[in-house]
């Protein structure tokens, strides 16, 4: 291995600790307790080293945004591809949204609520953010109905399981009934 290849190799790595450390810390604490200085720290290098990765806070917030938004995809594509039927997968689809917000809280709030400085729903957007959508846009496609645009229809659902998961996270929805929510939801679809 060449002296350029390891570097590039412990670059990759120490960036990796990095993200990691921060999605860690901000699951444990939230994000508030996530700072360069505190990073530096856990992962024992100098605060320079860490900003010749990241120029701040908001780029591991994206950095751990685009992480989770892969993970989300194949953990939806996963629930889906199990299911029979579009009604089943649809409703396969949400439980896992549902699911990887609920044990995920601080990366849920990394890919939709923080700033990461990630461009979303544009020609620049990250491949992971468009991958993402792109898992929903797969089951919620086929049942958008005759005469519905597909990607407004599934927009429009995800913003609803967005709703349903802010709205349970924060208290204003009891918990016990996110499964009435989402069969609801479902059950109101066009297909069969």
């Amino acid at each position: 291995m060449s002296v350029q290849e390891r570097k590039q190799r412990e670059w990759a790595e120490r960036e990796r600790l990095i993200v990691a450390t921060a999605r860690e810390l901000a699951e444990q604490q939230g994000w508030d307790a996530v700072t360069t200085r505190r990073l530096a720290e856990r992962i024992e290098y100098s605060q320079p080293v860490l900003y010749s990765h990241f120029r701040g806070k908001r780029e591991i917030i994206g950095a751990v945004a685009l992480q989770g938004a892969t993970e989300m995809a194949v953990a939806m594509r996963a629930a889906t591809a199990a299911a029979d039927g579009p009604r089943a997968r649809v409703h396969a689809l949400a439980r896992a949204y549902l699911a990887f917000a609920e044990r995920n809280p601080a990366v849920y709030d990394a890919i939709f609520q923080l700033d990461g400085g990630l461009a979303y729903a544009r020609e620049d957007t990250p491949e992971p953010l468009k991958d993402a959508f792109a898992a929903l846009l797969e089951s919620l496609g086929e049942v958008a109905g005759d005469g519905v645009e597909p990607g407004l229809f599934t927009e429009v659902f995800w913003a609803s399981l967005h709703g349903v998961t802010t709205l349970t996270r924060s208290g204003r929805l009891p918990p016990e009934e996110t499964e009435r929510r989402v069969q609801l939801l479902v059950d109101r679809l066009p297909v069969v």
